[in-house]
């Protein structure tokens, strides 16, 4: 994802021009994590990872820490309707993560 896409997908977010996937909703509620935390991490947070293959749109993850505690979302955007699709949301894992939350522990 490219300065202007993240510009675009901030854009996007700020307009309100969002779509929450049902499968990103029910992990939230069932990860207690609110849709104004992964705004957050959407219009604060760093990008961490790009997966340019994901169909139909490519996607990203994002770190941002809310309220202290580290939140990962990930996120599409559809380029020509300024669109962004919410895959989903979590709190990331030691088991998976080192502790920075950014870097995936080798296996």
């Amino acid at each position: 994802m490219t300065t202007q896409d993240m510009e675009m997908l901030r854009r996007a977010v700020r307009r309100g021009n969002i779509e929450w996937r049902k499968h990103a909703l029910q992990r939230m509620a069932e990860r207690d994590i609110p849709r104004s935390a992964v705004l957050e991490v959407l219009l604060a947070g760093e990008r961490i990872e790009d997966y340019p293959a994901d169909r139909p749109f490519p996607s990203g993850l994002f770190l941002a820490y809310v309220g202290g505690r580290p939140i990962h979302a990930v996120a599409a955007l559809a380029k020509e309707a300024e669109r962004v699709y919410i895959i989903t949301a979590y709190e990331p894992s030691l088991d998976v993560f080192e502790s920075d939350f950014k870097t995936r522990r080798k296996t």
